[in-house]
């Protein structure tokens, strides 16, 4: 017998919403959530993914729901309020879906992931990235950053785990206080048993994640979503084959690191070496 589907919370956000009424409309017209995907071109996992929320529902996919279930442009309408984001274009979905994510798995290769970044560290990364933006436009990318971290004030979920490249512990960004203590808040998330960090040493050599940095979310009951960033873009990948090949490299990641014990005792060692340094200045 078929699970029934879990009961969807429509004031959890307005894309909960969207997709709450998305799954309302296709039911009441007795589609399947594979039916639906296939005007559209798009498997019925990700129809699932846009019914819990997971995913950003894009302009074209909401016309074309007006269009099969009559609606108007309801669908169009609410997706263009969603539209707003206080992120990036290019992360702003990504961000969104980091929000109901179970599990975060994060690979640094060159700086701290955006979770556990300090205001002091985000500020320095912002202003070299933007080196002419005005103090306002900076001070609005890190109040949007350090948002993101309040994830953390939840004792337990989500699991966050995060394989970092020798090169994020040694790169002084912000100089040497901001980056003791930058190192300092993470090994104090580690002690508190929040998150779990592994460090990739300059020892291991050749690893599966040279290729640049990944990110995998899980869900309850969402297929888990990979994202790639470079400079300026991003993209989230939800291709089952794609996303295993993806699971598989954190993996090898994980297995080439150092344990999280040795790897705290790396960061504590590190931001000791930031702290003295700041003292001689």
């Amino acid at each position: 017998m078929p699970q029934k589907p879990k009961p969807l919370d429509p004031s959890s956000s307005p894309r909960a919403m969207l997709g709450a009424e998305l799954r309302y409309h296709r039911e009441e017209k007795g589609m399947s959530q594979g039916e639906l995907g296939q005007p559209l071109f798009v498997s019925g996992a990700f129809i699932g993914m846009l019914e819990m929320g997971v995913r950003r529902m894009q302009p074209e996919f909401a016309v074309k729901f007006d269009e099969i279930f009559g609606t108007g442009e309801y669908f169009f309408r609410n997706c263009e309020v969603l539209k707003k984001s206080k992120y990036p274009d290019h992360f702003a979905e990504a961000a969104e879906a980091e929000a109901t994510a179970l599990v975060i798995k994060e690979y640094a290769p060159l700086l701290i992931p955006g979770l556990l970044q300090t205001e002091a560290y985000a500020r320095a990364v912002f202003r070299a990235y933007r080196p002419t933006a005005t103090e306002e436009e900076i001070d609005e990318l890190v109040a949007a950053r350090l948002e993101r971290a309040k994830l953390l004030k939840h004792p337990t979920t989500p699991v966050v785990w995060g394989a970092l490249d020798e090169a994020v512990l040694r790169r002084p960004i912000g100089g040497t206080a901001a980056m003791a203590e930058a190192l300092r808040h993470i090994t104090a998330l580690i002690r508190r048993h929040r998150i779990i960090v592994q460090v990739l040493p300059f020892a291991a050599g050749a690893h599966s994640g040279l290729n640049g940095s990944l990110k995998l979310m899980e869900f309850e009951e969402a297929p888990t979503l990979a994202y790639l960033e470079s400079i300026g873009s991003g993209q989230l990948v939800d291709d089952p084959a794609s996303v295993r090949r993806y699971e598989l490299t954190y993996d090898l990641l994980g297995a080439t690191a150092l344990s999280p014990g040795a790897s705290l005792a790396l960061m504590e060692s590190v931001a000791e070496d930031f702290e003295h340094a700041e003292q001689k200045s």
